[in-house]
This record gives C-alpha cells, structure tokens and sequence, in this order.
C-alpha cells in the first residue's frame, strides 16, 4: 500500500499546538483493525497514547482484541460528529498498551489467516455451498475468527459453522459483504495503473450506472467499463457532473439537417468544445459545425429553408514559435564527444 491518498493514514494537524493549561485531553480513542475497519473506545484509564501504538481493547464479544491507534485528542471529536456518533454512546474501553506477549499473539493469530481461509473454502467446496470465503479477519486473542464471504442470495451455512468450530477450534463468525466491499478488501491495481480507489481512499460506495458511460460518450464495453470486482467503475461518477453540465448546452433532439444537396446526419458530439461533426451519406470527411450554427440550420428546416450545404473547413496549423533560451556553452560542456577527445589527446 502506498502511504499518500490512503484511508486508512491521518494527519492530526494539532499536533503541535500548543493546548490551554487547564484542558482536559479527549479520553476517547480512534482504533483501527485489519482493513479499512475503525472504531471508538473510551481511554478511561488515561493512557498516554500516540498515534501508531498498538492497544489491547474490548470486543463486540468476550476476550480482547489488538490495533494501532489511528486517532487522538479533539480530532476524535470531530470524527464522532462526522460519524453520527455521540461521546457517551461509546461504550467499549481501552484495556492496556500491548505488551510483548500479546504482540506474539496477535502475530501468531495474523499468521493463521492465510491457512485457515483456505481450509474454509475446502470445507465450504465440500457442502456444495454456493459462496465464496475472501478473507478472515482473527481477533487479537486467538479467540475468534471472522469470516467474510460474497453470495448471490442467503446461505445456509450452519452445518459450516459446526465443521469449521470442530477444525480451528475457535468461536466463528460469518459476515456477508459485498463484491465492491470485497475488492476494498483484498485491494489490488485498477487498469489506470493506480491502486483500487476503494482500497486507497474511497469510504462510501455510491450507485453507478451505465447511464453514466452513455452520458461521457464511452462504448458500453463491458470488459472496459467494470472493475476488478465486477460492478462498474466507481471513477464513472467522478467526472459525470462535469459533463452533466456542458451537456445543458447541448441539443439533444436533433440528429440531421436536411441541405439542397441532401441529409446530413450527425455522428459525433464534442460537448466541451460545443461541437456537432455531420456528414452526408458516402462521404469521406465530418463537417464540424458549432452548436450555434445547429440550431440556426435546424430552425430553417422548421421554416421550410434548406442551407445550400455544410461545407469542411480545415483546421488552421497553429504554428509553434521556437524559444530561445540564454545558454551560453561553458568549457564545450554542450559536446556529447568531449570525453572521448580527451581519451584521444591522453593515448597519443
């Protein structure tokens, strides 16, 4: 993972302020766990902790769990707000620092992930379970597993459940996420050669549809427009407002234009530059013509006028001017051959 643009890295932008003599610091914490999984938890203990550390906390259930502290002092508060989260709604404490004991422990635990997973799958093969098992997530006291899987529809996975408790000897439970959750999850490299935007950044998924390829004039090519989880793109919407816009400019009703020498129908619109390529049938090249000049063709069809003809102006060459740059040659340090003559003049 890279350390810019990711979800799961903070900046606290008041570290370094200095803080009123009587304040009281926030005695709640940001934890975060394998993935992009964050929680609260009450420092009752007034634990000096910074960010990185690793804690043992309380678990939805019994036992403990470990993770690295990702957020301290009023930043907190501000994350609870934008959470929906209220102070005392936070109920599950800050146990301790993690010691070298429990460090061990949540190693060894980390370490069974990639082995239990997959005897999980055999298992799950085995029953003829319609599911796919795509990671575990193992609680920091080697307690407990968590297993989340993608399904089409509801599992019955009690008879799972019984033969995986029997083999890992451990409390299990299965969580259903979906395919875009999942691909947040493993991560991986998008076709643009970045990393998965839900596996860097992205925190909210929202609904994408092929409306948006249409609107952005892409090919409704299946295999260029979904994503390593199979949906399509998330990156669709990023820049569909931009184009929303322009196309308020843009007539949407209109697909020929009848001339004294025949109909030329439309073919392509560049929405950005407001222009409509037309062309008549069997001929070579498009004839641009600006959304202005549309309508103004369009509206003489309606009065019963035809234009003469769209005619092909070819695009004037925009000629680049040479620059001159102050270079003034030093010691001949502008020949590539400088090193060789040199060799020349030692050998003879």
């Amino acid at each position: 993972m890279t350390s810019g643009c990711n979800k799961l890295d903070v900046y606290d932008w008041l570290t370094d302020m200095d803080l009123p003599s009587n304040y009281k610091p926030f005695d709640i914490v940001e934890v975060r766990f394998k993935g992009s999984r964050k929680e609260f938890f009450v420092n009752s203990e007034n634990l000096y902790l910074e960010m990185g550390e690793m804690v043992a906390v309380e678990p939805s259930t019994g036992g403990y769990d470990i993770g690295h502290v990702s957020l301290t002092g009023e930043l907190v508060r501000l994350q609870l707000k934008k959470n929906r989260v209220k102070p005392e709604d936070v109920a599950k404490k800050v146990y301790r620092k993690a010691t070298e004991k429990d460090i061990e422990k949540f190693n060894a635990a980390k370490e069974l992930e990639w082995e239990t997973m997959h005897r999980a799958r055999t298992l799950a093969l085995n029953l003829g379970l319609s599911m796919k098992i795509s990671d575990v997530d193992y609680q920091g006291d080697k307690t407990k597993a968590t297993f989340y899987y993608t399904a089409d529809g509801r599992v019955d996975f009690r008879e799972l459940i019984k033969r995986m408790a029997e083999s890992f000897r451990i409390r299990i439970e299965m969580r259903q996420i979906g395919m875009r959750q999942e691909a947040s999850r493993l991560g991986g490299i998008g076709s643009c050669g970045r990393e998965l935007c839900c596996s860097t950044w992205l925190t909210d998924f929202k609904t994408v549809s092929t409306s948006a390829a249409r609107y952005q004039n892409l090919s409704l090519n299946t295999l260029k427009l979904a994503g390593q989880c199979g949906k399509l793109k998330c990156c669709l919407n990023y820049e569909l407002d931009s184009y929303m816009d322009a196309l308020k400019d843009i007539p949407t009703d209109i697909d020929r234009i009848d001339t004294e020498i025949g109909m030329a129908y439309l073919q392509k619109t560049d929405i950005f530059k407001k222009t409509m390529w037309f062309s008549y049938p069997k001929a070579e090249n498009w004839i641009p013509l600006t959304v202005d000049k549309v309508r103004e063709f369009v509206q003489m069809n309606k009065g019963g006028q035809k234009p003469a003809e769209l005619l092909y102006v070819e695009p004037e060459e925009t000629k680049v001017k040479p620059v001159n740059y102050d270079y003034e040659n030093v010691v001949g340090q502008d020949s590539l051959t400088r090193l060789d003559d040199r060799n020349k003049k030692k050998t003879s």
